[in-house]
């Protein structure tokens, strides 16, 4: 049976100050009427229940996240007591998954990925659980098609073409994962045609990845059977935030996928996007004949390439202004230029020093 496992943790730090430590952006509607969140389990479709759903996320948004999405049962919200990066929150929702179905499949997915064309990522999805059912080791990822030499994603080389009858797209053997590539890299990476970014989303049988982390992560593996053995006793939380803490973070991508051997990638047929930035507002939401991104009420005036983010009720008036970020809240408003926007999360640094904490 197919179980949908979203990892909706996050510091609130990128899209600051919309995004705060307790309203990170998956849970903001930040492109569309729809929250990062909702559109992610929305866009799920009937590939799985309410049931058959784990959010895994911070402790403290578990609040939001059910306000945000009713219709899951209490036991699908699963809360971090700290940030210990994607191999343990994986592992633990394997775990999980396995205790309730023995030979569940998982989909693994961002909850802060912006995919246009539910349907076909829905046929892509079925794609791969019939690649896994054919092949139960097989790990199966998705590569996105590079329209440009992008430095802030992974890249997957593939390898030769998997035939699979009926395929939604076109599936290919993994031949290595790469970094965050420079800019000579990746336009290398894209003029090879062998390149596909790396959208961070997996599917696998749930006792699949739990093999590789005994290989790869055997202490880390052991913290996370002790969490899973007291799951559902009263000593739960007690054994979560001791056994959780313990454990030394690390990514799925260092501590299995740069390892794993049995790997396909499918070429997404869906359009894409990791919402990593404020300037991928811009790529999402589009431009005025100005070159400017505007969301919410705005009068601008030899205003070119600026991003103005407020609300309907909050009027933002720009003079002058080129190539800028404006990001009006209630309590705190944003005003810099767009190429700088990395330099947030020194703001947020700056702020906690001062200890201003009522802005994070």
């Amino acid at each position: 049976m197919l179980h949908a496992v979203i990892m909706a943790g996050g510091a609130g730090t990128r899209f600051w100050p919309a995004s705060r430590a307790d309203m990170p952006k998956q849970l903001l509607a930040l492109v569309g009427k729809q929250t990062m969140i909702r559109q992610t389990v929305d866009r799920l479709g009937d590939l799985v229940t309410p049931a058959q759903t784990l959010i895994v996320t911070n402790q403290r948004l578990i609040p939001a996240l059910r306000e945000q999405l009713p219709e899951l049962p209490e036991t699908s919200l699963v809360g971090e007591p700290c940030k210990r990066d994607t191999a343990p929150c994986i592992g633990l929702a394997a775990l999980l998954v396995a205790k309730q179905d023995p030979d569940a499949i998982m989909a693994v997915l961002p909850a802060d990925h912006v995919i246009r064309n539910a349907s076909r990522f829905q046929d892509s999805i079925r794609q791969a659980v019939t690649l896994i059912k054919k092949t139960p080791d097989q790990i199966v990822t998705f590569g996105i098609r590079p329209n440009y030499p992008a430095e802030i994603f992974g890249y997957i080389q593939r390898g030769s073409r998997i035939d699979i009858h009926d395929e939604a797209a076109p599936t290919f053997v993994v031949k290595r994962f790469r970094e965050k590539p420079d800019h000579a890299t990746a336009t290398e990476y894209v003029n090879s045609g062998d390149y596909l970014w790396n959208s961070g989303i997996f599917i696998w049988k749930a006792k699949t990845i739990l093999t590789a982390l005994k290989e790869r992560q055997p202490e880390m593996l052991a913290h996370l059977e002790k969490i899973g053995a007291a799951w559902g006793t009263p000593e739960q939380q007690e054994v979560f935030d001791r056994e959780f803490t313990a454990i030394k973070g690390i990514s799925i991508d260092y501590a299995v996928m740069e390892h794993a051997k049995n790997v396909a990638v499918i070429e997404a047929p869906y359009d894409w996007d990791d919402l990593g930035s404020w300037q991928s507002i811009s790529r999402l939401a589009g431009s005025d004949r100005f070159d400017n991104t505007i969301v919410g009420k705005h009068v601008g005036i030899n205003t070119t390439g600026t991003i103005v983010r407020t609300d309907d009720k909050h009027l933002v008036v720009t003079i002058g202004m080129k190539d800028c970020l404006v990001v009006h809240t209630p309590d705190a408003t944003l005003v810099a230029n767009k190429n700088d926007e990395e330099a947030v999360r020194e703001v947020v640094k700056l702020l906690e020093a001062k200890g201003w904490k009522e802005y994070l």
